[in-house]
């Protein structure tokens, strides 16, 4: 018998762990242990049960029971602090909660019942990113037109995702196979070799059309992600794109996500490159200083196992650009090489990968202060993925910049419904409040400052535009009580040092905008 768990395979007859396609070296008393709790998952086992059916009821101590309650948590990746598969019940005894999968020569069966199917295709390897099947939508109408509607959206999403180098995509003639068929999404996951699978379903109502989808991690069927979309159906094919569209956008970060914790769980031992790039990603997201610290430590460990990840060294430069921004520099010199070397060797590497060249035009932009180079790259990034948020964000401070402030705002509050969980919403949310700013709109530049503070509070961007729009608006001393939070934060902050900063990414009459609110709020000359 064969028990399937998250990335794991427990065989019985073989008495072997695989992760993935790897066997994972496991002393007998533990396999012992570990298959006994599989075997018995549906209840607690107590600790006198184990000891019958691994010792044979020698005497033995409770040391030697927690030594191999924690070898076999350590193979599959577990811990006592998590107790994710492997459950201790005080004073009672233990229990493997994981989902499993049993497979035998026969039929596989989930929690104990059986599913139908013809023949067990063997299980493919998972590849080394993340892997995503977008199966065919279940046409929930009786108007058979939204068929075609919704296979045609499934092919786009399916075309959408697959211009991410950083995805593996199954192609529509395979995810389609499925179609009107009752499938068990781990089935499908092994069969197509996914971890994550994409299924949705099309309703219409009188004029209106409901698309609802979920992402599925497949080797646990764990629930990711949902949503649902509702429109007027006027223009199906511009429903189509507007769905296509928002479900791509909210699935990048989701998966992105996914991918992170899986690596977390990963014994350290075990890491390789991309598992320390994913932990470097984590870090990353923390927005501290000392996890960026840790974010670049790990990121170096990833390109020395693999010189030619592109995507880790696109995350270095970012790091750098994170330091940037949030006034974490120690060695100004140093670091903007360190900038250059890494955002060049990203591009050398991949120049096709959307996340790669909009990380690493940021970079250069921002740090070497190169705007158009920067902005050349992260607007080819836009022109491979139209669905990346973030690249859209970059693209309206662009515009900001070149004076054209409807473009910006446009810019941002589409990547803003493309991705309204995004880590860098903070980005978005200051971009459209000094839009505002610049147009006379201060309590709108304010409204939205404070949702920027409140997502970021250490983004001091966002609270010297809030500042700004207050001190224009006439709050002077709420204007004031931010310069004041500004000068703790930054004591070498300076209008004289300041301004000329400034004067490279704006146009000279928003300069003086932004310039006559620097004495309103308090700031040194």
């Amino acid at each position: 018998m064969r028990y399937l768990f998250e990335d794991y395979e427990l065989d019985s007859d073989r008495r072997e762990l695989y992760r993935e396609t790897n066997v994972v070296a496991l002393a007998p008393q533990t396999f012992d242990f570990l298959d006994y709790l599989i075997r018995n998952r549906e209840r607690v086992v107590c600790k006198d049960e184990l000891i019958t059916a691994i010792w044979k009821g020698r005497c033995v101590s409770d040391a030697a029971l927690t030594t191999r309650l924690n070898a076999a948590r350590s193979a599959i990746g577990d811990s006592g602090e998590k107790q994710r598969l492997i459950k201790t019940l005080p004073r009672k005894g233990y229990r493997f909660i994981g989902m499993v999968q049993e497979a035998d020569d026969g039929a596989p069966t989930v929690a104990g019942t059986e599913i139908q199917r013809e023949t067990v295709k063997p299980a493919l390897a998972l590849p080394d990113k993340p892997s995503l099947a977008v199966l065919p939508f279940t046409n929930l109408s009786s108007d058979p037109e939204q068929e075609y509607f919704a296979d045609g959206m499934v092919e786009d999403i399916i075309t959408g995702l697959s211009r991410s180098k950083s995805l593996f995509v199954i192609a529509r003639q395979s995810t389609f196979t499925y179609k009107g068929k009752a499938i068990d999404i781990r089935q499908v996951g092994r069969e197509l070799g996914v971890r994550y699978v994409l299924e949705g379903s099309v309703r219409r109502s009188g004029d209106r059309v409901r698309i609802a989808g979920q992402l599925i991690e497949a080797t646990t069927g764990a629930h990711l992600w949902a949503d649902r979309f509702d429109s007027q159906l006027k223009d199906i094919f511009d429903l189509q794109d507007q769905v296509t569209s928002s479900v791509i956008g909210a699935l990048f970060p989701q998966l992105e996500r996914a991918e992170i914790e899986r690596a977390k769980r990963k014994p350290t031992e075990n890491l390789q490159a991309y598992d320390y790039y994913l932990r470097a990603l984590s870090s990353f997201y923390e927005f501290t200083r000392e996890q960026n610290i840790e974010a670049l430590r790990l990121i170096r460990l990833a390109v020395e196992i693999d010189p030619g990840l592109a995507s880790a060294y696109a995350l270095g430069a970012y790091c750098y650009l994170q330091r940037k921004i949030f006034g974490w520099t120690i060695d100004a010199d140093q670091e903007l090489n360190d900038t250059r070397r890494l955002a060049k060797r990203a591009i050398e590497l991949d120049k096709d990968d959307p996340t790669v060249l909009v990380r690493a035009g940021q970079a250069i932009a921002a740090v070497l202060y190169e705007m158009d180079d920067g902005v050349a790259l992260v607007s080819r990034a836009y022109e491979l993925n139209p669905n990346l948020a973030v690249a859209r964000y970059t693209i309206g401070w662009e515009h900001i910049r070149r004076g054209d402030i409807e473009a910006a705002l446009k810019q941002f509050h589409a990547g803003g419904r493309l991705s309204p969980m995004d880590p860098f919403l903070f980005l978005m949310q200051t971009g459209i409040a000094f839009a505002h700013f610049l147009t006379d709109r201060y309590e709108d530049g304010a409204s939205w400052a404070k949702s920027a503070v409140l997502h970021r509070p250490n983004y001091l961007n966002a609270q010297f535009i809030l500042a700004a729009c207050h001190a224009m608006s006439g709050r002077v001393e709420e204007a004031r009580v931010i310069g004041a939070r500004l000068m703790e934060a930054r004591p070498a902050l300076r209008v004289s040092t300041l301004a000329p900063k400034l004067a490279r990414f704006y146009r000279p009459e928003h300069l003086e905008r932004v310039m006559r609110t620097f004495p309103i709020m308090g700031l040194p000359p």
